[in-house]
């Protein structure tokens, strides 16, 4: 004969719900977060709370920036998890493919090679001894510069790219799999005037000397 269950102690989520402190004072009321709607993006609910908080302070540029610095989370995570099947990070990864689309030899020297790729030089050195060891690329002295080295691309090295960049280029398509061509072009054509009217060579607004922009009023007594 099948045992009964025993009369469980655990309230159900409306139970719980209504039994929550109510932070407004007002009793019989359960209290509902506002901000806690999950179809609001963080970027979103960041924008309302500044909105809240501050609105003296005009905030609308983190609807594009914000989303920016969120997406490149996104997008890296995303590529890693492609190239994790050849056992490499995104910055690995594009060390190789740069050196295997700037044709044969396949090989740049580092300041060349750091002026293509899309992230800050910070730690290349020590990127390319790990690739080295590896042996996907060689490093040898620039023949036209006894002082310079030069950065190539092994066999096995070219072999791994190729393999790799289809991937890679199915996952950035991926990610942007929302939208249409025009769409594609359009997001594209944008970014790309962002990046050029704030490129260091530019003067950026907040360099220094020049004043920060106000965005706010005056504190008043």
């Amino acid at each position: 004969m099948p045992h009964k269950k025993e009369a469980s102690n655990r309230r159900s989520p409306q139970a719980d719900a209504q039994h929550r402190p109510d932070p407004s004072g007002t009793a019989g009321s359960a209290f509902v977060d506002p901000e806690a709607n999950a179809d609001v993006d963080l970027v979103e609910r960041g924008i309302r709370q500044w909105q809240r908080e501050r609105p003296d302070i005009d905030s609308s540029g983190k609807a594009v920036v914000g989303r920016l610095l969120r997406l490149e989370e996104v997008v890296l995570r995303t590529l890693n998890q492609v190239l994790e099947p050849f056992e490499l990070k995104y910055q690995e990864y594009a060390v190789l493919a740069t050196l295997r689309v700037a044709g044969a030899p396949y090989r740049l020297s580092p300041s060349r090679l750091q002026s293509t790729l899309l992230f800050t030089s910070g730690g290349l050195s020590n990127l390319l001894k790990r690739l080295e060891k590896d042996g996907w690329i060689k490093r040898s002295i620039d023949p036209n510069d006894g002082r310079g080295v030069l950065v190539k691309l092994t066999v096995k090295g070219i072999r791994l790219a190729d393999e790799a960049m289809p991937r890679h280029a199915a996952a950035e398509l991926h990610l942007l799999r929302m939208f249409d061509v025009s769409q594609r072009n359009a997001l594209a054509a944008l970014l790309s005037r962002m990046m050029t009217e704030n490129a260091p060579e530019t003067g950026p607004i907040l360099a220094a000397g020049n004043p920060v922009p106000s965005t706010s009023s005056p504190l008043r007594d």
